[in-house]
């Protein structure tokens, strides 16, 4: 069963080169496949052009889904990574 959260980004810049490639970085780390949904795409959060290509701004709201062998761990240090970075 996947583990689900939303996030409402605060980073000014949104998303951008930087912090897309920690998150994807965090997510490599884990097993468990972990998808961003954003209002109209969902993508791989394992691959930075995918992460980059969602153009998410500051005030947008991110779904977060992980799912997998190592699912716990995974959406826990994501959320830490969401709360401290973006």
């Amino acid at each position: 069963m996947a583990i689900t959260f939303n996030f409402t980004v605060t980073d000014p810049a949104g998303i951008h080169a930087r912090p897309a490639g920690q998150l994807v970085s965090k997510a490599q780390e884990y097993e468990s496949a972990v998808t961003l949904i954003t209002a109209d795409r969902s993508v791989d959060a394992k691959g930075i052009l995918s992460v980059m290509g969602l153009g998410v701004q500051q005030g947008d709201v991110i779904e977060v889904s992980v799912t997998g062998s190592d699912e716990q761990a995974a959406a826990a240090a994501l959320q830490q990574f969401f709360k401290e970075s973006l």
